[in-house]
């Protein structure tokens, strides 16, 4: 499970700008222009995060957006260059399929969710956005999907079961007979 990351710790992060969208805003003198800026940012080794700022020009709200994103960091297991699983989430209208794939594969994936993974440090996975590609959603589509990846270590504690019986799949049953090679 990811675990929440406190911001004392000394982190070179890098920062990534996914989106930024420019708002208006009519007034009696003319328009008013403000901006909103959808940043991640990630040290490559397997801490995340992202924020949005707010601000009347835009290299503030990318200040802003990073600062956020500082504030809201996550630590996400890894397996190498890839995630330990395929998972598949849904956010709002946003259905995000993420899948390992075989070192030297690269980073099939498009817009936000390239964003993020680079920034976290994933070289090797395919990824798939299905409805809605609202970068926000797509966002927060991506960290739901990275939250509820788990490492093997973790799976076995869980269990009740070895790290060996977790990556072979020969979980016994309370009969002490293996279903391993059943169909």
């Amino acid at each position: 499970m990811a675990k929440r990351v406190l911001t004392k710790e000394a982190l070179a992060l890098e920062d990534r700008l996914v989106w930024l969208n420019r708002t208006s805003k009519v007034v009696k003198g003319g328009r008013r222009f403000g901006f909103a800026a959808l940043v991640v940012v990630g040290d490559r080794q397997g801490v995340v995060g992202f924020g949005l700022g707010k601000a009347a020009e835009a290299n503030i709200a990318i200040a802003k957006g990073v600062e956020a994103a500082k504030k809201n960091l996550y630590r996400i297991p890894l397996r190498r260059t890839t995630i330990p699983h395929a998972v598949s989430v849904k956010y709002e209208a946003t259905r995000l399929v993420l899948r390992p794939a075989a070192p030297g594969t690269g980073l099939i994936a498009g817009g936000a969710v390239r964003a993020v993974l680079e920034v976290l440090g994933v070289q090797d996975v395919l990824a798939k956005v299905i409805g809605s590609s609202n970068p926000h959603n797509v966002v927060r589509a991506t960290f739901k999907a990275l939250m509820e990846l788990e490492d093997a270590a973790s799976i076995a504690q869980r269990r009740n079961i070895s790290l060996q019986k977790v990556f072979h799949g020969t979980y016994e049953a309370d009969s002490g007979t293996s279903n391993a090679g059943t169909k």
